[in-house]
């Protein structure tokens, strides 16, 4: 489930990245349309305006995210086959977080010379490093475990840049210490508190029957709310192997919470969103 980027201010920012987990989590289970009014209902559960969520649309539809459609004589919006395969490609990291590397199948190292007259391609290629979970070594190097050499190959091909970079796929066998090396390519101290933050903020929701005595308008809020929160987290941990990673690592703790508030949230969610659809 992943966000289209543009220059956009802050706050614009965060209405369409609400807007996509809303897409993404909600949208898709009742059949890829939405109604504009009933959206506008929901999203404003959810603190945003009607003219932030129409200014959003507007955007995404200008990306080729939506197509207006009527439906039954509601005015409305289907997901584009674009859209639905930019939704599907962050589904697997999203909701089932990278699993640890084993340390054993080593590593792919991408470098690449990308010319100044093609700098938009270059800044493209950092950002589906950075999403494809490599890490920073230096400018123009980047690192992931080994599973990542055919995303990265897949990508680089995708902007035509294959004649300036090189892959390389290996092991570490000396020279700097590994763990200190992945600790610079990567921000692990700052990943390691967001998941930390993510507990905070939701595990009092386990206890007790707090779940499931939450009404549907409540469930609806807080699904939002956690699948909005969460999906930007597995895109920073890039899943490096258990025996580099601190011992007290909260990646696991948090990827299982998660899971367990989608579990008790999610139908009760969509059976208050579905209430918007009904409007024949």
């Amino acid at each position: 489930m992943s966000t289209p980027h543009d220059g956009v201010n802050p706050a614009a920012r965060r209405s369409r990245n609400l807007l996509v987990t809303f897409l993404g989590a909600v949208v898709r289970r009742l059949g890829n349309w939405m109604p504009i009014a009933g959206t506008i209902e929901l999203t404003g559960e959810l603190g945003l305006d009607e003219a932030s969520v129409r200014t959003a649309v507007s955007r995404l539809k200008k990306r080729g995210w939506l197509d207006p459609e009527v439906l039954d004589g509601v005015r409305g919006y289907r997901l584009t086959a674009h859209a639905l395969d930019e939704l599907a490609a962050g589904d697997e990291v999203i909701w089932h977080a990278r699993q640890p590397a084993d340390l054993g199948d080593g590593w792919c190292v991408v470098n690449f010379s990308v010319p100044e007259s093609a700098r938009t391609k270059r800044h493209q290629l950092r950002t589906h490093l950075a999403a494809l979970g490599f890490g920073n070594i230096s400018a123009a190097v980047w690192i992931a475990p080994a599973r990542m050499q055919d995303a990265a190959t897949k990508a680089i091909a995708e902007l035509d840049l294959l004649d300036h970079c090189a892959l390389f796929a290996g092991s570490h066998v000396g020279g700097k210490d590994l763990r200190s090396l992945l600790h610079e390519a990567w921000d692990l101290s700052e990943i390691e508190r967001s998941y930390a933050a993510f507990i905070d903020a939701h595990q009092h929701l386990t206890e007790g029957s707090l779940l499931s005595a939450m009404p549907g308008d409540d469930a609806f809020v807080t699904y939002l709310g956690v699948v909005d929160r969460w999906r930007k987290l597995p895109y920073r941990d890039p899943g490096l192997p258990l025996e580099v990673l601190p011992e007290d690592w909260n990646g696991p703790i948090a990827t299982a919470l998660f899971e367990k508030l989608v579990a008790a949230l999610e139908a009760d969610a969509l059976v208050h969103a579905a209430r918007h659809w009904t409007t024949r």
